[in-house]
């Protein structure tokens, strides 16, 4: 399950739900505010600078750049 935390007006969280979408992937969107407040998000990603911040199958992957390489990875296989 990708897990993809945001927050509005954001063109890589934007770009993170195209590219799920795009490859028919399911995920979860949590924006900060709404659905996640700071304290939370910083609780599951301690060294998080920007957003989005995501995770896959519950592990830290990172912002909009891995969860690409890690699609583009998933996709050699």
């Amino acid at each position: 399950m990708i897990e993809i935390y945001g927050k509005p007006i954001c063109p890589y969280c934007d770009k993170a739900k195209s590219l799920c979408e795009s490859k028919g992937l399911e995920y979860r969107y949590k924006s900060l505010g709404t659905d996640i407040n700071m304290d939370e998000l910083l609780e599951l990603f301690p060294n998080a600078k920007t957003v989005p911040q995501i995770r896959i199958d519950g592990k830290n992957v990172g912002g909009y750049h891995e969860l690409e390489k890690y699609i583009n990875t998933q996709e050699g296989n």
